[in-house]
């Protein structure tokens, strides 16, 4: 190997020890965001909670997906809204669309209360058109200030048919319930969260028992 005047050549061996250097730094490099990506998060889920089964309600009822506060409507599951902040849980997330398992659970809930009632939720696949509607508003979902589990928002019940929503009957009522979770984790605000929701059922039902069965058309 030539070399010019007054500077020697570098040996080959120090040359591979530096590339292979360099490309370890990139190799550290580009498995530094991948590696900080790799752990997933734990995913939640609301359940069914149940209640007083009674019937005396309209044959089918439709479950109308719930309008649910943007701040509340994403993947990470909000742990607390007090204090002026909103606080997402580290590493937990809900299993599907919030909206959606509301709708579900909320059906499932309505369908333990009503036995003699068809309950189904908003684009789920039935025979017989619904005779009346329950429409959720939530706009609290998480823990307060005071570490307690809180469903703010507003319910309504109707009859529908020919004549559009309204026919026949209406109710509603704001929302604000309140329960202690049994502990501080993620787990124990979500089964409060449930217990919350079954609480809105058991007013749904009893609000549909006051419309009545709808009677078949003559």
């Amino acid at each position: 190997m030539m070399s010019l005047p007054g500077h020697a050549p570098k040996p080959a061996a120090s040359r591979r020890g530096l590339l292979r250097g360099g490309l370890g730094l990139l190799t550290v490099a580009a498995a530094g965001p991948l590696g900080a990506c790799s752990s997933d998060p734990a995913f939640y889920a609301l359940a069914p909670w149940p209640g007083a089964a009674q019937g005396g309600a309209p044959m089918v009822i439709e479950v109308r997906t719930p309008n649910v506060a943007v701040s509340l409507d994403r993947d990470r599951i909000v742990r607390s809204d007090g204090d002026y902040r909103v606080r997402l849980a580290d590493g937990a997330a809900w299993s599907e669309s919030l909206p959606g398992m509301i709708a579900h659970v909320l059906t499932a809930d309505l369908q333990q209360r009503l036995p003699g009632s068809t309950v189904f939720a908003q684009n789920d696949a039935v025979a017989a058109p619904a005779q009346a509607a329950v429409e959720l508003t939530v706009t609290r979902f998480a823990r307060d200030a005071a570490g307690q589990a809180v469903l703010g928002g507003s319910l309504a019940v109707h009859r529908v048919g020919t004549g559009g929503a309204g026919e026949g009957g209406a109710a509603s009522s704001v929302l604000a319930l309140a329960l202690s979770p049994q502990g501080s984790d993620t787990g124990s605000l979500v089964a409060a969260l449930s217990t919350l929701l079954g609480q809105v059922a058991d007013q749904a039902a009893a609000q549909l028992r006051v419309l009545g069965p709808v009677p078949p058309p003559a």
